[in-house]
């Protein structure tokens, strides 16, 4: 079966596990995953699964990624903060759908073959850190201070404090929160008066190391 006729399947699976965010549908549908994993991968790349990418690190389950999204609530004019490059698929979606994505890996491996990807692929409204995620855009351009969202693709111990502080108000975080194997998705919003916490159900990521 050809990518873009299994890549229409995921979409479908998408919905009929409760994705209704049309916005976001539309991106899985238009981001080729097959170009975001390894060679030896690309058979599986519209399974509903997390696939290694090298260096002990995955590409999220497609739904998972979906869920992420969708609790972003995502606009067209959003700046989004992304911690954890990876392959960059993530990073693809979330260009697809805001303004401008800030992404930071501290692989540099990673980064780099992500970032020659999504720049084969088009994208210019991306740019690119190599360090330490939890403590979000730092000494990079642009030299942006604030993000109207920001999503974590790694288990953290506890919320963030640094990326929590990169909100504008009425910002968004979503971020898996956990000290085990395991993590809780866990929803940020920056209010007037402090942060609004929700949890969303259990989740697997590897772990957001940071000094």
């Amino acid at each position: 079966m050809r990518f873009e006729d299994q890549r229409k399947l995921l979409v479908q699976e998408l919905r009929q596990q409760g994705i209704r965010d049309e916005a976001v549908l539309a991106a899985f549908s238009k981001v080729p995953r097959e170009l975001y994993v390894p060679p030896q991968y690309k058979d599986y790349a519209y399974r509903n699964r997390p696939l290694p990418i090298g260096l002990e690190q995955t590409i999220s389950q497609p739904l998972m990624v979906a869920i992420m999204l969708e609790h972003l609530e995502l606009k067209p004019e959003d700046l989004v903060l992304e911690i954890g490059t990876g392959s960059g698929y993530e990073c693809a979606l979330l260009a697809e759908i805001a303004g401008e994505v800030c992404s930071v890996e501290r692989l540099e491996e990673l980064s780099l073959t992500a970032q020659g990807v999504l720049k084969e692929a088009g994208y210019k409204n991306i740019f690119f850190r190599i360090g330490d995620g939890a403590q979000g855009w730092l000494k990079a351009y642009p030299p942006h201070k604030e993000f109207d969202k920001i999503i974590v693709s790694a288990g953290a111990r506890q919320i963030p404090p640094r990326l929590q502080e990169q909100l504008k108000p009425g910002g968004i975080l979503v971020v898996p929160v956990g000290a085990g194997d395991y993590q809780i998705l866990t929803k940020v919003i920056r209010t007037e008066n402090g942060y609004s916490v929700s949890e969303h159900g259990a989740c697997a990521f590897v772990p957001l190391i940071s000094k």
